[in-house]
């Protein structure tokens, strides 16, 4: 893809493919006001803010440091316009991490597998395990935020989710 369209080509085609197949299979796991076809203006929201951040911070700052500080704002940068969207601000730090952890894994471990084993089965393992693990990682996001809030005394008290 990238001598065809170019860095930039590839990745466009990449966020369309995401957002395009991720809001099918992600959009089944939501309830309510959210739910397919609403799903899909907030996925394609989230996964933009995702990209957008991603993209920015390579482009800055190119190799491995720009992939782990795109990993980084793209997981904050999704997970916000998720929280609020369902109205639980106050988990953008811990959900944050735990969407970073998942994107990263998926990254890097992908990374390191496609660089053992190389040419087109390599990149296709990298694209599966990425895709997995991030999958994994937005599911359970999409997961917490739709739990029913049960909160013990001392989070009432504090005025936190339970989560």
């Amino acid at each position: 893809m990238y001598a065809r369209l170019g860095v930039m080509g590839a990745y466009v085609v990449w966020t369309l493919a995401f957002i395009l197949l991720g809001g099918f299979v992600l959009g089944s796991l939501v309830e309510g006001r959210w739910r397919l076809p609403k799903f899909y203006l907030l996925w394609g929201l989230a996964f933009f803010a995702y990209a957008a951040g991603w993209v920015s911070a390579y482009f800055f700052l190119r190799g491995a440091a720009g992939e782990w500080l795109g990993s980084l704002i793209g997981s904050v940068l999704m997970t916000t316009v998720f929280c609020l969207a369902f109205n639980v601000a106050r988990s953008i730090p811990k959900l944050s991490l735990l969407l970073f952890i998942a994107n990263s894994a998926g990254y890097f471990l992908g990374s390191l597998l496609n660089d053992s084993i190389g040419g087109r089965p390599g990149m296709l393992l990298w694209g599966l395990l990425y895709g997995l693990l991030l999958g994994t990682g937005i599911a359970t996001l999409l997961h917490l935020l739709q739990k029913p809030r049960k909160r013990t005394v001392g989070a009432a008290l504090r005025g936190r989710p339970w989560f």
